[in-house]
């Protein structure tokens, strides 16, 4: 299946939002502590709280052998120039352990069609001359003809709130040599009411976007499913998997049967004072081979 020459990137890593809101110092010690545990990989978004590549570059140079995703880096959020130049500047600092991810997001000037608007964006990427330290990038990509430019004009995709279904289906379309990283949600919580009333409230924003209904609805999901962005049962439990530690692993292992090659796994349920931690240690000690660390 998929690998990234010399890339560092294992079967799972951390997607996480956490550190959007964190203050540097208690980042640092989170992931320097991911590191010592043996997480190989953390995926990383952007939101409007930071800057994608800056903040790839602060986690790589608080750690030694970790590889830093972005997951995204949005398109609209800079021009091609500046992504190329700072894409390969953490290229040559930190060699083979960062990975750009580059996606549409949700900007973009109204009527803009995302495939068009990514081909754009790589055509003026692919301009710049070849530095001598590769940049690695993936696109995420969920429709065929998305995952068919990831395939043709990247190392691979990255699919986030997706079901096992889609994976395999992702596959057949990248083949064999492309990368796919897998981002799914979890939630340690065995009340199933509980659990999806914590699960409903992180899916709210993707239930009621257009771009995300329609992937929704591709994926063979109804409206009656959608429910005005409340989401049926069957909807937010295969969205986001609940349960008790062996339920979690079993349901995320899914993924690499359907034919991924890593699973970023996103834990929910921290709020503004609390921390995932206890959780991603727990992960860690049950998917981490041992001595990787």
């Amino acid at each position: 299946m998929g690998t990234i020459e010399n890339m560092r990137l294992g079967r799972y890593g951390i997607w996480t939002f956490d550190f959007e809101n964190q203050p540097a110092g208690l980042i640092r010690d989170s992931v320097q502590e991911l590191e010592e545990l043996g997480w190989p990989a953390v995926w990383i978004p952007e939101t409007e709280r930071r800057e994608a590549l800056t903040h790839a570059g602060f986690l790589l140079a608080a750690t030694e052998r970790l590889t830093v995703v972005n997951g995204i880096a949005q398109i609209w959020a800079r021009e091609p120039q500046w992504t190329h130049g700072g894409a390969r500047l953490l290229a040559e600092a930190y060699p083979d352990r960062h990975l750009l991810g580059l996606g549409y997001g949700g900007g973009g000037k109204p009527g803009t069609r995302p495939l068009q608007a990514m081909t754009d964006y790589l055509d003026a990427l692919d301009a710049f001359p070849a530095s001598g330290t590769p940049i690695r990038r993936l696109l995420a990509a969920y429709g065929p003809k998305m995952l068919e430019l990831a395939r043709d004009r990247s190392a691979g995709a990255h699919t986030y709130h997706v079901t096992p279904e889609h994976t395999a289906q992702a596959r057949e379309i990248l083949g064999d040599g492309p990368f796919l990283g897998v981002e799914h949600a979890v939630l340690f919580e065995t009340d199933a009411a509980e659990a999806r009333a914590t699960a409903r409230a992180h899916l709210h924003t993707y239930l009621t976007s257009k771009y995300n209904i329609a992937k929704f609805l591709r994926l063979g999901y109804t409206e009656a499913d959608i429910d005005s962005g409340r989401g049926s049962d069957r909807l937010v439990d295969d969205l986001v998997f609940w349960g008790d530690l062996d339920t979690i692993t079993a349901k995320l292992g899914a993924h690499l049967d359907a034919g991924a090659d890593h699973v970023g796994i996103q834990v929910l349920g921290a709020g503004p004072s609390t921390s995932v931690m206890p959780h991603w240690r727990r992960l860690a000690e049950a998917l981490l081979p041992a001595g990787v660390a």
